[in-house]
């Protein structure tokens, strides 16, 4: 090896080194953690909800009229405050140089669950500036471990719930890799015995708690032997705990596979994956429902919720001047899981049913994305006058 490399070599175990003292201190204050928050137990509830980008303002907006005539007696009982979070645009986020503005993390801070829609990440070669994912950062900054998504479509005998572990993994450090020379570049993944730990055992808790019977493992554990060897591990340990639910391992691959072989998908009920298969498999499994429009996520922490779409903001549809067209049902399955995370299970279920009946029973508004299909507000006004039939 040449000595040309020594000074490179230096610079990148600073580098390294700052990477692990950081994820150091985050085991210590997850081990630190107390219980989930009792929503019950809040005098006002508030629900933040934070526009994003693109098509993000337009969904989002839709998604929370369809909310608050949800919650309108609770509103006027002081119960519910909704809170509007602006300043999450590409263009503020370049401006200040961060992933999530100061002010604006202090305003998702003051809420109890956050309804987000879409955000825009800069890639690399697109000319913008090497800015985090807001999403990521979020999830970081709130601790929101559990990416939860599901996917249903009755006729075909799927109804999936993915839990993806959502701070760990290929994201948890994703703009902390660094160029070691001019030849070589150098990305991590972490994973950490905690995290593997609680997001396993919500996955488990929510399979007893629906009466599922299988919990299928997802890793590429015959490769990748150290960090998701230990996911695997770590997760059948929780698994020992639920001596009535069947654990099955998969590989990453096998799995993409296995969600198109019609006899075998019908098997699965929840799947436990790292980060980025997590990320890939449910965006893939969303197709079978209508493709990534259609499909609405929790990201769920100990004291922060947020509830958004699995899609990005589309900037397209905006220059394309389509943007009244998006679709919000995405948006709307997250004011589902949003329901019933706070404990209104009753209202989730009323909604879950208004959107399958609109979505996948009457039919009566098509969602394009373009002229001649219906538009977001009007697709809003048929799931309302549906709830009002319920």
């Amino acid at each position: 090896m040449s000595n040309n490399y020594n000074a490179q070599l230096e610079e990148a175990c600073a580098k390294f080194r700052k990477i692990l003292e950081d994820q150091l201190t985050r085991v210590e204050d997850m081990k630190a953690q107390g219980d989930f928050v009792d929503y019950a137990s809040l005098e006002t509830l508030r629900i933040g909800v934070c526009g994003g980008d693109g098509i993000g303002p337009i969904i989002s907006a839709e998604a929370r009229r369809v909310l608050e005539f949800m919650l309108d007696d609770m509103v006027k009982a002081g119960k519910v405050e909704f809170v509007d979070i602006n300043g999450l645009t590409i263009e503020n986020r370049i401006a200040v140089g961060k992933a999530i503005p100061d002010d604006v993390m202090a305003e998702l801070k003051s809420c109890h669950v956050i309804l987000k829609g879409p955000t825009t990440t800069p890639q690399k070669g697109s000319g913008m500036p090497n800015i985090e994912s807001a999403n990521v950062a979020m999830r970081k900054a709130l601790d929101l471990f559990a990416n939860i998504r599901p996917v249903k479509v009755p006729e075909e005998g799927i109804n999936w719930t993915i839990f993806r572990e959502n701070t760990e993994g290929g994201y948890a450090v994703g703009s902390s890799g660094f160029n070691v020379t001019d030849d070589l570049a150098v990305d991590f993944v972490v994973t950490t015995k905690q995290g593997s730990d609680r997001i396993a055992r919500l996955a488990y808790d929510y399979a007893r708690k629906n009466g599922l019977d299988r919990v299928s493992l997802v890793t590429k554990a015959n490769v990748i032997k150290t960090t998701d060897g230990n996911f695997l591990e770590d997760c059948h340990k929780v698994g020992d705990l639920y001596p009535e639910i069947t654990t099955d391992e998969w590989y990453a691959d096998i799995m993409t596979a296995k969600l198109v072989d019609q006899k075998r998908r019908r098997d699965f009920k929840v799947l436990l994956l790292p980060n980025l298969y997590g990320d890939i498999i449910s965006d893939e499994a969303a197709e079978f429902q209508g493709g990534v429009g259609t499909a609405g996520c929790a990201n769920i922490g100990k004291k922060y919720a947020m509830f958004e779409a699995i899609h990005g903001s589309a900037p397209r549809m905006i220059n394309e001047g389509r943007g009244e067209y998006a679709d919000p049902c995405s948006m709307l399955r997250a004011c589902v899981m949003l329901l019933s995370h706070i404990g209104l299970q009753d209202r989730a279920d009323k909604l879950e049913k208004a959107l399958d009946f609109c979505m996948f029973e009457d039919k009566k508004l098509t969602i394009t994305g373009r002229p001649g299909g219906a538009k977001c507000s009007e697709f809003g006004d048929y799931v309302m006058e549906t709830l009002k039939n319920l």
